[in-house]
């Protein structure tokens, strides 16, 4: 066989393997320096989970006894009944309140963002350069900046309290719009759009049943940011929620961090158990993000 066969065979078993050409394939040492550096950086995500772990198994005393990684007497069943009567028994439903609060505005703060986007992409009326800019820039403000205006409206709407003072704001999503109007420019084809006009659909049917399709992993991606982002809002209700039963799970351990000498144990056992619902919406929703992701780096 003769070198450019050889050659050639090669190449088409790297293809099909799913391996890159020799030609631009990492070299051993960028393979190993890649490597480490994954290593520290999955390090970095997962010593702390780890502390939390270690670290809501014991009391305050241990902490200070037994600090970093090394467990002492495994008080999780202790600091579960601390955490219990510190909160009347409100930590459960202040779980709840938080997935309410992240999972309503997620779904519903997606669906505005996407709808947004695709208008400004597919649509021409005056003025929508300047609305777009417009929401650039609200990409720029900080949101713990808009706060206390937020309070000033709602106190005198009468909102504060509800869970409208939490929700209302949570839905609007300068960063879901922008990315739903990229994805609507490269994803929707404006052919596709005219041929559903044409066969006599109408608009309201065309973006509920083509676009919203077109748009999903746009929508996947729009959704877990709302959803951490609402899920980690801690200023706003804050500033918005007084009444216990209404608190999401930040400011209720927050609360419990006010008190004179807490039981430090038992908040990092709340704090631990917070993030579980997060960590099994990213493991659910990996496959999808990731896929999002890619998409639009390939056609931007």
């Amino acid at each position: 066989m003769t070198a450019k066969a050889e050659g050639a065979r090669r190449g088409f078993r790297e293809s099909i393997e799913g391996l890159p050409p020799r030609s631009i394939a990492p070299t051993k040492t960028a393979r190993v320096l890649t490597n480490v550096l994954l290593g520290f950086v999955a390090l970095y995500f997962l010593l702390p989970i780890a502390w939390m772990v270690i670290a809501s198994s014991k009391s305050n005393h241990d902490l200070v006894t037994t600090p970093g990684f090394a467990f002492a007497d495994l008080n999780w069943g202790l600091n579960w009944a601390s955490l219990m009567q510190w909160t009347g028994d409100l930590f459960p439903r202040w779980v709840l309140n938080s997935l309410f609060y992240s999972t309503t505005a997620a779904v519903v703060g997606t669906l505005i963002s996407v709808a947004c986007g695709y208008a400004l992409a597919k649509f021409a009326f005056p003025g929508r350069k300047m609305l777009l800019g417009t929401i650039m820039t609200g990409l720029l403000m900080p949101v713990a900046l808009l706060t206390i205006p937020l309070y000033m409206m709602f106190h005198g709407m009468g909102l504060v309290d509800t869970v409208w003072a939490i929700l209302i704001p949570s839905m609007v999503s300068p960063f879901g719009v922008f990315l739903g109007n990229v994805y609507a420019t490269s994803s929707v084809p404006t052919e596709l759009l005219e041929a559903a006009r044409i066969d006599g659909a109408g608009e309201f049917r065309i973006f509920f049943t083509m676009v919203l399709r077109l748009l999903a992993p746009a929508m996947v991606t729009i959704f877990l940011f709302i959803f951490v982002a609402t899920w980690n809002n801690f200023l706003l209700p804050l500033m918005m929620i007084s009444k216990p039963e209404l608190k999401p799970v930040t400011l209720g351990l927050y609360g419990m961090m006010s008190y004179f000498s807490p039981d430090k144990g038992a908040v990092i056992l709340g704090a631990l158990l917070g993030v579980v619902p997060l960590v099994i919406l990213f493991l659910v929703l990996q496959r999808f993000w990731q896929s999002g992701l890619a998409a639009g780096a390939v056609k931007g």
